[in-house]
């Protein structure tokens, strides 16, 4: 599981370190792909897998095929080097706007890359109407 918020910076080559407190969790090979929101999306290849398979699963209608080829098109493998840093490829930098301050938030099975402007300006005015809904759902606080 992850969690907890990392800064760092991506470089002119668009290599960025991954924290130090994800990467055992992570391994040497993961995918990042195309986020919601703003951000990419980085996943362990075991629940890359298993995010696959829910998409897979899904009908065969437009919106459907809209989200598989969102997801599967953004999508990169990326490799540790011995600097623990990844490659982030120009076309997820540009979706992500990342260009120099960065924020991974663990989140659960995944981490969120952020530009740091972009998650900074993320609102939570409102979680408690957010969680009352989410009863729902059969979360309590």
């Amino acid at each position: 599981m992850f969690m907890g918020e990392y800064n760092h910076t991506i470089d002119a080559k668009g290599r960025i370190i991954i924290p130090s407190k994800f990467r055992d969790d992570l391994g040497d090979h993961f995918v990042v792909t195309l986020g919601l929101d703003g951000c990419l999306f980085l996943y362990p290849n075991d629940e890359w897998e298993n995010f696959v398979a829910g998409l897979k699963n899904l009908p065969g209608n437009r919106e459907a095929r809209q989200l598989q080829r969102y997801f599967m098109a953004g999508a990169a493998d990326c490799e540790v080097d011995k600097q623990g840093r990844i490659l982030i490829p120009n076309k997820l930098r540009e979706h992500a706007n990342l260009e120099k301050d960065v924020v991974f938030v663990g989140v659960l099975s995944k981490i969120e890359i952020w530009s740091k402007e972009r998650y900074e300006n993320n609102s939570y005015d409102n979680m408690d109407e957010i969680a009352d809904h989410m009863s729902e759902f059969g979360l309590s606080f």
